[in-house]
């Protein structure tokens, strides 16, 4: 977990993410879409029912598992939201607010949902494909927001089409959203809103990506390479191959104590730095222990932090893993349950334990 000769940071979590939006223009294979069914395929199916694909060609990778019970809304854009955001950040010690989908800027009201988040104290960031980020993003700057994640599938026509459902891969739409990605990534620049690129790298066969990634986009752009979960150390060693190969150079070493997610920042002889991002094996401790799935295997994202779906008949859910959606429940329920304090609990707990050993 320590690397030798570089700087250990540790910060504890204190981050929500959002799911505002199901609808995107995508049809990402391995997408998990934050855990909830396509909505589009599932709206006349009853609970207990949902399937992972249909009809659209989307994907929601572990919905035909996951005990999924509602589908997802579009986030109301009123005080509702602002109430269900601050008795959130009250009760979990939050600052930070993630915009997700689905695809986030397809969200007709995005920039006001923004603007509450921001009123409620929050700083906001969103992960996007880029697809309406043109004209979008200067709104969402103008309310408030802090960076953008862009989820960068395919860095040509082909690549991008290639991890499409089969009857939408096609290079010429595909052209159009590398096209549409890039005029948002230069939409950001323009409003300075920070900007990074998220690429996830299952192989070594993926490594001519994030080499035209770091050669043809702006340097501005801060790139984020992620391990695949389900392609394990052929993944990781790929990821460090390419550092290697670049001759990246390690600097710091960023963990976010409470939750799963870890990395490490490198140096490139430019002065150009990439992130290494990934997962640590964190489970909540009374709530995942008897999960079929906790083992070194299954568990595919271990406890990644707190999320916030917004059910069309029941109002508000938050939900602590995509795997098991079963898990999820009211606000008002959470807001009095023992979930509440056992993250509070967990966080502490990891944070006192990663900078007593940092200092040792």
């Amino acid at each position: 977990m320590f690397r030798i000769g570089i700087p250990v940071h540790i910060h504890k979590d204190t981050t929500l993410r959002v799911k505002i939006h199901d609808a995107c223009g995508l049809t990402c294979t391995f997408c998990h879409n934050e855990g909830t069914p396509v909505t589009i395929d599932n709206r006349h199916r009853p609970p207990g029912d949902f399937v992972a694909s249909g009809s659209s060609g989307r994907a929601s990778i572990y919905a035909g598992t996951n005990g999924a019970t509602f589908l997802s809304a579009p986030m109301p854009d009123n005080e509702e939201f602002g109430h269900a955001i601050a008795a959130l950040r009250d009760a979990l010690e939050l600052t930070e607010l993630h915009l997700t989908g689905g695809e986030p800027t397809l969200h007709p009201a995005v920039a006001r949902l923004t603007r509450i988040a921001v009123d409620a104290g929050y700083r906001v960031g969103m992960t996007s494909n880029g697809e309406r980020g043109e004209r979008v993003i200067p709104d969402c700057a103008a309310a408030g927001l802090d960076r953008v994640n862009f989820s960068i599938f395919g860095t040509t026509a082909a690549e991008l089409a290639e991890v499409q459902h089969a009857r939408y891969s096609n290079p010429a739409l595909a052209q159009r959203k590398i096209d549409a990605l890039k005029r948002s990534i230069a939409a950001c620049e323009a409003t300075e809103v920070k900007a990074s690129a998220n690429i996830v790298v299952p192989d070594h066969s993926h490594a001519p990506r994030v080499h035209r990634l770091l050669d043809e986009y702006s340097p501005h752009l801060t790139v984020r390479l992620l391990n695949s979960l389900d392609r394990g150390a052929t993944s990781i060693d790929a990821i460090e191959r390419i550092l290697a190969g670049r001759g990246a150079v390690a600097e710091a070493r960023h963990i976010t104590a409470g939750v799963s997610g870890a990395r490490t920042i490198y140096r490139l002889p430019d002065g150009r730095r990439i992130h290494f991002k990934q997962i640590r094996p964190v489970r909540l401790p009374s709530t995942c222990a008897g999960c079929r799935f906790n083992n070194g295997t299954d568990c595919e994202e271990g406890f990644y932090g707190v999320r916030l779906y917004y059910d069309r008949t029941a109002g508000f859910q938050v939900g602590v893993c995509i795997q098991r959606m079963d898990l999820c429940m009211p606000l008002s329920d959470f807001l009095t349950s023992p979930l509440r304090r056992e993250i509070l609990t967990l966080r502490d707990t990891e944070y006192h334990q990663l900078t007593t050993r940092r200092a040792g």
